[in-house]
């Protein structure tokens, strides 16, 4: 097989979705007032203390595997760098102790992050219909970040789909379809059921060891627009990737991320980006295990579009 030919994105049998059906999914999707119309927790609601219970009865071996990439110091494309500045240290006259400062912009490519259901706009609003006119210059008004403080537990379900391709990592423009999903459910026995934590491998961080950076965004596997009514369908709390999510050009025209636009906007399922899954994908394939104990907590920052963040599996 030709280098070529051996890059060439699978077909999700329905290459002609329009900006116009996106919308159609935005409306017939949505869990727009399903828990209210005060609710900022969109699909962290159906992550009941009954889900956290059984998550917790997964752990067996109390084996922890960080999911976060350590922090970029360096620009990676459009995304920017994770800055550390040390204020205090070892040869610092007088120094007690050492001290340090952090700041990061961590919305793009690079730096492990959640995305808050305040993230994404559409048509003049935010998830649950709230108007994006409630996030100004001051931050968020509503369904930030801080809602969120007291952590996202529950059960975690690995879907590994380079072994599904066959592939160590998925190639650029590899679409992940229903029928992908629906093979990698098969494969592993271990269904996506509500209030779950889907977390989505590709490979990115193996594609990048193996071939350098890349334009990430003319060129990533990801999710194509058609899986919308299988996350819908599984009724999922949280997406979890370690990219974007999304596939990447998206092959909707006038849509750049329709996963991320109709996952936050519509479902109100926040997703968690730039993880490293490669330590994941070893385990639960040495251990042949799917499911898994997941939790995560974001920074409590009052107006927060989002967070770095560390989610960690536990077996």
């Amino acid at each position: 097989m030709t280098e070529e030919k051996a890059r060439t994105a699978p077909s999700c049998g329905d290459e002609a979705l329009t900006r116009e059906q996106i919308e159609v999914w935005f409306r017939e999707l949505s869990n727009w007032g399903r828990w209210g119309a005060e609710d900022e927790l969109g699909a962290l609601n159906l992550i009941t203390p009954q889900k956290r219970i059984a998550a917790a009865a997964l752990v067996r071996e109390g084996a922890c595997i960080s999911l976060a990439r350590d922090a970029i110091k360096q620009r990676m494309g459009v995304s920017a760098p994770f800055e550390h500045t040390m204020v205090s240290w070892g040869a610092t006259r007088g120094a007690e102790g050492a001290a340090d400062i952090f700041s990061v912009q961590f919305h793009g490519y690079t730096q492990t992050h959640l995305d808050a259901l305040c993230h994404i706009f559409h048509e003049g609003a935010i998830f649950n219909g709230v108007p994006q006119q409630s996030v100004s210059a001051a931050g968020a008004e509503r369904m930030s970040v801080v809602v969120m403080k007291d952590g996202i537990v529950t059960r975690g379900v690995l879907m590994d789909m380079p072994r599904i391709f066959n592939r160590q990592y998925l190639l650029p423009g590899d679409a992940i379809c229903t029928q992908h999903l629906d093979a990698c459910v098969e494969r592993s026995g271990v269904r996506p059921a509500s209030g779950d934590a889907l977390i989505l491998r590709t490979g990115r961080w193996a594609r990048e060891a193996a071939e350098g950076p890349w334009d990430i965004e003319a060129g990533s596997a990801g999710l194509h627009a058609s899986c919308l009514p299988w996350l819908k369908a599984h009724d999922i709390a949280v997406l979890v990737t370690d990219l974007a999510a999304d596939l990447l050009p998206s092959r909707v025209a006038g849509v750049r991320m329709p996963i991320h636009l109709v996952t936050i906007g519509a479902l109100g399922v926040p997703i968690i980006d730039n993880c490293d899954l490669e330590p994941l994908s070893r385990y639960a394939e040495t251990h042949r295990r799917r499911e898994f104990l997941f939790f995560a907590s974001p920074l409590a920052v009052p107006g927060g579009t989002g967070s770095p963040i560390n989610p960690v599996a536990m077996f």
